[in-house]
């Protein structure tokens, strides 16, 4: 019958039941001839082998396979302390976030995923060993002149991290052996210009700044991709073959220091009291000025006064000025009375001298 289609296990026999004979379906003519067409399409793929043993629909199969495989390599995965950078024929082409990503796959693009949450560090003047406490000074690193001209011996760290993967791949060459040497530079710039005691004890922090700003314009002008995320000053001490001499030069400037702290100290002690008994002194001064300027006004106008009472009743005024002048001449002489009418002293009771000796006691 048009249109039925029965299981491939049982052929054309209609009468032998199989349990794996499909039950019937009625499909349209055009239908049923197109699904008739192509599984002969498929019967002839599938034929056995020509007798030269080639068989192209085995070998198509097995070049689609290939070549899903193929395209299948083109996803990668990147972690959240990573950046992929994706490089199209060996040349950068773009970078991708954290996440899953696909690319094309090799030879045309592949893709590296350097870490960029990772903190690098140097050691410059100085080599740790491995496992061990002690480590080695790197003399050509360690050395270095400050802006007095003095010498000191310095080891340093530098910490870094990769700030765009793009760069940091393809711009240097090598990037921790440029960190080194522009570290190394910025360091000698910053020492260069400041006095050995402040590198040795005053103004280890703003050396420090110094070059880590320094550090990090030359790594942005190279274009190298990485951020320094500090510096940090280890070491900071004359040399060896000195120290003991720079040490007595430190300990001769400590007591110049401390000796003009003292004097400053004595300085301060007396020049206020100095300054404040010249000023009392003074005041003393200003005001016995004004007390005899004072004093001569009075007299002045006290003695006009008594001028011009005078040429008014001059009897009465010279005898008033006669009076007053003997009350105090008598006031603090020891006084005899001698009668007029008496021939000879008369013995006196000493009132003076009893009220003298009322008064000591």
């Amino acid at each position: 019958m048009a249109g039925r289609k029965k299981s491939p296990w049982n052929d054309n026999n209609d009468d032998n039941e199989n349990p794996w004979e499909e039950k019937e379906e009625f499909l349209p003519p055009e239908l049923d001839e197109l699904f008739r067409k192509s599984q002969e399409k498929v019967r002839r793929l599938m034929r056995k082998p020509e007798k030269n043993g080639f068989n192209p629909a085995s070998f198509l199969w097995i070049v689609l396979a290939v070549l899903a495989v193929w395209g299948l390599t083109g996803f990668y995965q990147v972690q959240p302390e990573e950046q992929g950078v994706v490089l199209r024929f060996g040349r950068y082409a773009y970078t991708t976030a954290p996440g899953l990503h696909y690319h094309f796959p090799y030879p045309i693009e592949e893709v590296r995923t350097p870490n960029v949450a990772r903190e690098n560090r140097l050691e410059i003047g100085f080599r740790p060993a491995r496992g061990k406490r002690n480590g080695t000074y790197v003399q050509n690193e360690n050395i270095a002149l400050t802006g007095d001209e003095n010498i000191v011996e310095i080891n340093f760290t530098v910490t870094w991290k990769v700030k765009n993967a793009g760069d940091f791949l393809f711009n240097v060459r090598n990037p921790e052996a440029t960190v080194r040497v522009a570290a190394e530079s910025a360091m000698r710039e910053a020492i260069g210009v400041t006095p050995i005691m402040q590198i040795i004890a005053d103004d280890r922090k703003g050396v420090q700044e110094a070059a880590e700003n320094t550090l990090q314009r030359l790594l942005d002008e190279y274009k190298s991709g990485i951020t320094v995320t500090s510096i940090q000053l280890t070491k900071a001490d004359a040399p060896v073959q000195v120290i003991d001499a720079f040490n007595d030069v430190q300990r001769a400037k400590a007591d110049k220091e401390r000796l003009a702290n003292e004097a400053e100290a004595y300085r301060n002690d007396v020049l206020p009291k100095a300054r404040g008994e010249a000023s009392r002194l003074i005041s003393a001064a200003e005001a016995y000025k004004a007390q005899v300027i004072d004093n001569a006004t009075g007299d002045s106008e006290r003695f006009k006064s008594v001028m011009n009472e005078y040429k008014n009743a001059k009897d009465v005024v010279a005898a008033r000025l006669y009076l007053e002048t003997m009350e105090k001449v008598y006031k603090t002489t020891n006084k005899i009375v001698v009668s007029p009418s008496a021939s000879s002293v008369v013995p006196y009771l000493p009132l003076t001298e009893i009220s003298k000796k009322t008064e000591q006691k």
